[in-house]
């Protein structure tokens, strides 16, 4: 078979510790890379650029912040979107104000500020943990958009709330076509997606493993739970304000408060928890289901309407997506706790074994 490992042995640590150790997942990875870099942008149109492989790549990256803290780490969060909301309106008031300010430091400097109001909210994770936990990050969604809404000053005075980002432009070129603005957030999000790898294969991530698994024999092992914990939390935080920053300029083209509302926050939960919790794989395919699954819907269910002369309310088509997405989470939770991620693990530990019984 072609996913087979035989003769392919270690001659140093560094050769059996590299990210991926078999042979035949370095080629896919690299076919993958050359395929988004290199076919995509030859054969995809406007509509798939902007409305479909955007999103995903930004929604991708947020749920790798935020596996890197509920999946690793164990800390639930429901502040996502806050903490994208802080990084767009950072990223935008440091080019405003910073003259010369580089497009691409105005997003590690909006990440920054969103990881400062991470390590603030993660706070009470030294004290409390699961449910009640995920009711204090709640509070960061209510009062970062309740902020945003209520100073002025972030939104540089505008009247109506809603500001339009500002021209990108890197080294001279000009980011304004969808094709471009497909190469930053690619480039972006693979920079930041090999490094999540690394950190949750390091020391660091190690000990968020133990603390997910149990704090309190992690603590007397010698883990310092302030120091870890934190750092999850602005981790985590740095992730979604970079994805916040790249969803303001790349996809939406404004930053406003409304763009953070609650109900994204509860999407890219829904993402780690239908491509696979612990999981940086799982992080991309949870957010391809979220954004390709509205589009199989809409193509589908009329065509199929039509085929069998059925005649569904209006109310019940609009509702949809979302009976859709609540079954697939019961439906997970119950047969994969470990979602997509898991089943892909699976079928390469069946080929691995193919055609012997495993």
């Amino acid at each position: 078979m072609l996913y087979r490992e035989a003769g392919q042995f270690k001659a140093s640590y560094a050769t059996d510790q590299q990210i991926f150790p078999i042979r035949q997942d370095r080629i896919a990875v690299a076919a993958l890379t050359a395929l988004a870099f290199v076919i995509v942008p030859l054969v995809a149109d406007q509509y798939w650029l902007s409305a479909i492989l955007i999103p995903f790549l930004i929604f991708a990256l947020a749920a790798v912040g935020l596996n890197i803290l509920t999946g690793y780490a164990g800390q639930l969060s429901l502040g996502t979107a806050a903490f994208m909301a802080v990084g767009a309106f950072g990223a935008w008031n440091f080019v405003l104000r910073v003259p010369g300010m580089p497009l691409l430091v105005a997003f590690a400097l909006g990440g920054i500020c969103a990881a400062l109001v991470g390590i603030v909210f993660g706070l009470p994770s030294l004290r409390i943990k699961g449910f009640y936990l995920a009711v204090a990050t709640l509070a960061a969604q209510f009062f970062v958009v309740w902020a945003l809404t209520k100073f002025n000053w972030f939104s540089n005075y505008s009247t109506s709330g809603v500001i339009t980002t500002q021209r990108m432009e890197i080294l001279g070129f000009a980011f304004d076509t969808p094709r471009a603005k497909y190469f930053l957030t690619l480039t972006v999000v693979v920079v930041l997606a090999l490094a999540a790898k690394n950190m949750v294969r390091s020391s660091i991530g190690r000990a968020w493993m133990a603390i997910r698994d149990m704090d309190v024999a992690a603590e007397v092992i010698g883990i310092p739970m302030l120091r870890t914990k934190l750092l999850a939390f602005a981790i985590s935080s740095f992730y979604a304000g970079v994805a916040g920053a790249l969803y303001a300029y790349c996809y939406l083209g404004t930053v406003e408060p409304e763009g953070f509302n609650l109900d994204l926050s509860f999407k890219i939960l829904f993402m780690i928890i239908l491509g696979g919790v612990g999981s940086i794989l799982g992080s991309f395919l949870g957010a391809g289901f979220i954004v390709l699954l509205p589009i199989f819907l809409n193509t589908v269910a009329r065509p199929l309407e039509n085929l069998l002369g059925l005649s569904l309310p209006p109310g019940l088509m609009s509702n949809l997506e979302l009976i859709v997405f609540g079954g697939l989470i019961i439906f997970f939770l119950i047969v994969e706790p470990h979602g997509l991620a898991r089943l892909w693990q699976i079928t390469k530990e069946k080929l691995r074994l193919w055609p012997f019984p495993h």
